[in-house]
Order: C-alpha cells, then sequence, then structure tokens
C-alpha cells in the first residue's frame, strides 16, 4: 500500500442487487475497454480514444486509481449479485472546468431500464456525502440524453445552467444538489 493511499480506497460497497467495487487495471481492462467504445457511451459520454486493452487499462491505472488513492472515493465497476456480470461503472470524479465534484455512470445497453444505474448512483452519492462529507455533487448531461436527466433529478439533483468544459465544445445541461 503506497503512504499516501486514503484508508478507503479499497472499500466495496453493496446494494440490493449490485456490488460496487473499486476499478482495477488487470480485471477490468476488458469491460473498460467494451463499455467505453459501445455507440451510446461515445454519443453521450464521449470518445475517450480507449482504442485497446492496453489503452483500457492506462486509463484505469492513470485516471481512475490516483483519484481514488487520494480521496478514498471515485469510479466503480457495478457487478451483478444473482449472476456476477459486470454491468457498468459509477463514480464520483473530479473534473477540470467544474468546482463541483461530479457524478457519472454508464451501463452496457443490455442493462439498462431495469433500475441499476439509478440504485448505484444512489448508493454513491450517499457514500460522498454521508462517507466523505462532500456538500454538494453535481452532474454533466448531454442536453439530449433526456433518460440520464430524469434519473439526475430523480437522485435530488436540479438543473441550475449550461456548461462547456475545457477542450470540449459541446454545451451540457449542468445539475447540482440543493
Amino acid at each position: 500500500m503506497s503512504p499516501n493511499k486514503h484508508p478507503s480506497a479499497d472499500n466495496t460497497y453493496e446494494t440490493e442487487r449490485l456490488i460496487l467495487r473499486p476499478m482495477s487495471g488487470g480485471e477490468d481492462r476488458d469491460f473498460i475497454f467494451e463499455l467505453y467504445n459501445r455507440p451510446k457511451f461515445v454519443q453521450y459520454i464521449g470518445n475517450r480514444n480507449v482504442n485497446s486493452i492496453e489503452d483500457a487499462e492506462n486509463y484505469i491505472q492513470n485516471r481512475f486509481v490516483p483519484q481514488i488513492e487520494r480521496l478514498g472515493f471515485g469510479n466503480y465497476l457495478l457487478v451483478t449479485k444473482d449472476t456476477n456480470e459486470k454491468i457498468g461503472a459509477v463514480g464520483i470524479f473530479e473534473r477540470e472546468g467544474l468546482d463541483v465534484v461530479d457524478i457519472g455512470y454508464s451501463l452496457l445497453e443490455e442493462f439498462e431500464g431495469k433500475g441499476y444505474a439509478y440504485e448505484a448512483a444512489q448508493k454513491v452519492k450517499s457514500i460522498g456525502m454521508d462517507e466523505f462529507g462532500l456538500s454538494k455533487i453535481s452532474a454533466i448531461i448531454s442536453k439530449d440524453n433526456l433518460s440520464s436527466q430524469k434519473l439526475i433529478e430523480k437522485l435530488g439533483l436540479k438543473f441550475k445552467k449550461h456548461v462547456t468544459l475545457p477542450g470540449e465544445t459541446e454545451e451540457l445541461n449542468y445539475y447540482e444538489t440543493e
């Protein structure tokens, strides 16, 4: 364990139907490669240039691992309890251009519409606010991603304004907890 690693960095969490565990470069690179190259992910979240399994492992090691080790929370893999399938990811992220940490989630399409994203997002919101004392959480969502907007509003976040992140051109809806 690195000396500066946050004590909560390895925490695994459970909901009624899901296990949320921190992303691992070796174990989860194949899944991240698949998820990040799904057309819906690219359309609504963006092209992260994860063009190989090696890119996926590097993305996890360079993006996800450092934040979770430093802050204790970050990006979690979603695994179903009943079938032990990897179905998506949910996390709270520090994002350039945003003052408030941002909640994000993505599922493989075949697992959408079953309430998994809401169940996972609700859990990660409570982890951030109850365990880590975050006073606010934000969300940024593509203007045409209506199902995600509904989920975020159901979580208790309210639309505040439109934002464009550094280096991006798309104007996004910005939501925040009250």
